[in-house]
């Protein structure tokens, strides 16, 4: 009888990482969307389900919607707004920043220029030393060649739509810009002007604390991970201009280093890496929403 109690009363407890105040962070998180984000569109979230994981343990969380597409100075100086508004209403000094592929240098930028309200920040498969994806882009549509009219029309159109439709029409869109910022050459000139937590090795760590700032990095190295999911093909193709080398189908695992490196191997893509499409993700891998609050607990117990 007395084992039978101590069973029930085991029952009750809460699991392992999901006790209340485990996400709770002393600072707001400032989750960042990448090229072609938006914050919700109807009931899909850009980061499928990982607020309300972030919430349920405690965290204030914010998803601030930043141009769908454009260049990573034009997205650090809306973000930068948005950070600027979310310590006035929150009374609290600084945010954590987490940012997705173009949300990384993003994020970086508002670290860079305002390391005073940033307490760390955080780059998921961020684009931090370009991506083979935009050379090629680059190279099939140069400025001013009609492919590049075409294809701008085409991609700014849709930025445009993804922004309308998550409830902000009036942000500027520039497609073609954000394809610089984010090929090789465009990310060496922004890693010249801001290279906080930046590795000074082509596949090594940078620095974890730079102006104050904690940085940190994860991403990972699959591209195809689940048969049921429609983002799987194209990200496998898209994997094959990275030539053998370990990526998640749109950056290389190594371009994602930045600060402290927590894993670059998982097996998930680019879009598994946010949890899409819409939870549908690698089966025997830690799931993505249990990765950000794991990492909301790190951050936690560094007193972020």
């Amino acid at each position: 009888m007395r084992k039978l109690a101590g069973l029930a009363l085991l029952a009750t407890l809460p699991l392992s990482g999901q006790a209340a105040g485990y996400t709770q962070t002393q600072y707001p998180i400032v989750l960042v969307h990448g090229l072609f984000g938006f914050d919700r569109i109807g009931p899909v979230e850009y980061f499928y389900g990982i607020p309300a994981a972030l919430r349920s343990g405690g965290a204030t969380v914010y998803t601030p919607q930043v141009s769908a597409a454009n260049a990573t100075e034009v997205r650090g100086e809306q973000l930068l707004s948005e950070v600027k508004r979310i310590v006035a209403v929150t009374g609290k000094a600084k945010v954590n920043l987490m940012g997705h592929s173009h949300g990384g240098p993003t994020i970086r930028y508002v670290a860079s220029v305002r390391p005073d309200l940033v307490a760390s920040a955080t780059s998921i498969a961020g684009v931090n030393k370009g991506s083979k994806v935009a050379d090629i882009i680059l190279g099939v549509a140069p400025d001013g060649s009609l492919s590049n009219s075409v294809l701008r029309t085409i991609a700014d159109g849709l930025g445009k739509l993804l922004s309308a439709l998550s409830g902000s029409p009036n942000l500027p869109q520039n497609a073609m810009a954000a394809a610089r910022s984010l090929s090789t050459e465009g990310a060496a000139r922004f890693n010249a002007a801001h290279p906080g937590g930046l590795p000074a090795s082509a596949c090594g760590e940078g620095a974890y604390f730079a102006n104050g700032v904690a940085y940190f990095s994860w991403s990972g190295g699959k591209t195809f991970t689940n048969i049921f999911d429609p983002l799987d093909g194209p990200m496998a193709l898209t994997g094959l201009a990275f030539g053998g080398a370990k990526n998640d189908g749109l950056v290389a695992s190594c371009s994602s280093h930045l600060g402290r490196v927590i894993r670059d191997d998982y097996a998930m893509n680019h879009a598994d890496e946010i949890n899409q499409s819409v939870g549908i993700v690698h089966l025997f891998e830690t799931n993505p929403v249990t990765v950000f609050r794991q990492h909301a607990n790190r951050l936690q117990q560094m007193g972020l």
